[in-house]
């Protein structure tokens, strides 16, 4: 695949184009978080040297909780990111597109230490480099993949061409569907732009069509003239 992108379909048939994230920025999540953590292991290790032998387990219990819980918190409870997957756009979700769910987020951090072996995340790297969805070991036995957070989406437009009424009466879903074909049609190949027109309009020329299309569109959103 020439690009990252996935199609796939939630439970509620809805079709989602996630793009997965590969091992570069992924590992760049890594580091943030890893010097966030290594800021609080500080503070820790400050404050609870002042308790002595007592200090030194709480200390030692304190950072094994938020070694394995810190991401499993901010996965499940922060829509699938830690600050660092946050800083980079990026998100942990189900194979489905869904949000990552406590049991998955759990198996996912619990692998990493399969994933570090040998050292640095080096089975972790392999499997990312191998996986079509750049998947470690934790993200295959947890059903999840990392995708980039989608940005804020701009309200669909349709093209401004004058507005024409339909030559036969058309009914919700052909309107809906002449609609849908305007907001989405600069997003298309234009190759797919033409050949979606002339199946709706197959006695005009690609352009014709497109642009009748188009001028139907715009009458149907109620534009003047």
């Amino acid at each position: 695949m020439l690009d990252t992108y996935r199609a796939i379909e939630t439970p509620e048939g809805v079709e989602l184009r996630l793009r997965v994230a590969g091992p570069v920025v992924r590992s760049l999540a890594w580091v943030i978080d890893l010097l966030i953590r290594g800021g609080v292991y500080v503070v820790l290790a400050i404050a609870m040297s002042q308790l002595g032998k007592f200090g030194i387990g709480l200390l030692l219990l304190s950072l094994f909780l938020f070694e394995w819980f810190y991401p499993v918190l901010f996965e499940v409870y922060r829509h699938g990111q830690t600050p660092g997957k946050r800083a980079l756009g990026l998100r942990v979700v189900d194979d489905d597109g869904t949000p990552v769910g406590g049991s998955a987020s759990m198996i996912r951090n619990l692998l990493r230490f399969v994933d570090f072996l040998p050292v640095m995340y080096g089975f972790g790297l392999v499997s990312m480099l191998l996986h079509g969805d750049f998947k470690r070991l934790g993200d295959i036995a947890a059903g999840t993949r990392v995708v980039y957070q989608d940005g804020k989406s701009q309200p669909p437009t349709v093209p401004n061409d004058a507005a024409q009424a339909p030559r036969q009466r058309l009914t919700l879903d052909e309107q809906r569907a002449v609609i849908g074909f305007a907001e989405r049609a600069r997003s298309l190949s234009p190759e797919r732009t033409a050949e979606l027109a002339g199946i709706v309009v197959p006695q005009a020329t690609p352009t014709a069509a497109i642009h009748q299309l188009y001028a139907t569109a715009n009458w149907l959103l109620g534009k003047q003239r």
